[in-house]
C-alpha cells in the first residue's frame, strides 16, 4: 500500500492555491505545464471564416436569376393575364422599357441582397436567420407598396406578385449560400 504524500484535506483542489494546482507536477518534471493558470488566459475561440468567393458567386447568380424572374413574372402577368403592369396596355406582354429597369432593379435588389449577406457572414451569430427575416420583411414591404398607389386592384396585384416572385427568390436563394459561406460557426 502506497502512503499518501499530502496530510488528510490538503489534497488538490481543497483550499489549495490554484497556481500550484495547476502548476507544473514535481512528480513528473519533464512533463508540460498544463491547466488555465499556465499560461495566462485561455485563448480566444477560433474566428468564422466567410468565403468570399462562394458568397459573391452565389450573388451574382442570384441577381441572373432575380433578373430573369422579373421578366417571367411581367410575361405571365402582362402577357397571359392581360394585366397592364408597370406599362400602358398598348405596349404588348413585354412592355416598355420599364420591364428592362424592373429586371435591372430585381438584379440591383439582389447585389444589395448579396452585400447584407457578405456584412452579416463577417459579424452576426446565424448569419441566415437575420437575412432571412430582413429578406422577409423588404419583400412584404415591397408587396404592400403597390396598394397604397390608386391603380386599379388588378394591376395592384399583379405588380404586388411580380415583386412577391423577386423577393422570394432572393430569399430562397441566397439564404442557403450563407450556411455554406461561414465557416467556423
Amino acid at each position: 500500500m502506497e502512503t499518501p504524500r499530502a496530510p488528510y484535506g490538503q489534497n488538490p483542489g481543497y483550499g489549495q492555491d490554484q497556481q500550484h494546482f495547476y502548476g507544473p507536477d514535481p512528480a513528473h518534471p519533464g512533463y508540460p505545464d498544463y491547466g488555465p493558470a499556465v499560461g495566462g488566459p485561455a485563448p480566444p475561440p477560433p474566428r468564422s471564416r466567410v468565403d468570399a468567393r462562394k458568397v459573391w458567386s452565389g450573388g451574382v447568380m442570384t441577381a441572373l436569376v432575380a433578373a430573369l424572374t422579373a421578366v417571367a413574372g411581367m410575361l405571365l402577368v402582362r402577357g397571359v393575364l392581360g394585366i397592364a403592369v408597370f406599362a400602358p396596355e398598348g405596349d404588348g406582354a413585354m412592355g416598355d422599357a420599364s420591364t428592362g429597369l424592373l429586371a435591372g432593379g430585381a438584379a440591383v435588389a439582389a447585389v444589395v441582397a448579396t452585400v447584407l449577406l457578405h456584412l452579416l457572414c463577417l459579424g452576426t451569430p446565424q448569419p441566415w436567420r437575420f437575412f432571412s427575416w430582413i429578406v422577409t420583411l423588404a419583400t412584404f414591404v415591397m408587396v404592400l407598396l403597390p396598394f397604397t398607389t390608386s391603380a386599379d386592384v388588378a394591376t395592384k396585384v399583379g405588380t404586388a406578385a411580380v415583386f412577391a416572385a423577386v423577393g422570394l427568390t432572393i430569399g430562397i436563394l441566397l439564404t442557403p449560400v450563407a450556411r455554406g459561406a461561414a465557416r467556423g460557426r
